[in-house]
């Protein structure tokens, strides 16, 4: 049996419901969310990357290129290969996070 659990973007305050067998980032596509950047959904490019700031998940492979050893440890993971354990709260780290949070530079 699957488990749904709670994520929220921070940036956007969006909360989308993912379950267990299920990335994050098809997930929230799938239900017609936009709070992380789209991009290769290969683990690749680094666009859907995000700091996870609370909650348990596993991951799979993700490129070197975009995600150091030391982010991962730190929480920083490509939302197209990490899979909730439990209830998550993140924020957009990516190459498109302006485009999330509105910022100006």
């Amino acid at each position: 049996m699957e488990k749904k659990f709670a994520v929220l973007i921070e940036d956007s305050g969006e909360v989308f419901r993912c379950d267990d067998s299920q990335n994050l980032l098809r997930s929230m596509a799938a239900l017609g969310h936009h709070g992380i950047p789209v991009g290769c959904r290969g683990g690749g490019c680094g666009v859907c990357k995000v700091r996870v700031t609370e909650g348990a998940f596993s991951t799979r492979k993700m490129s070197r290129a975009c995600i150091s050893e030391e982010e991962e440890r730190d929480g920083v993971v490509l939302a197209c290969r990490i899979f909730p354990a439990g209830d998550l709260s993140l924020t957009v780290v990516g190459k498109l996070q302006k485009a999330v949070t509105g910022a100006r530079t």
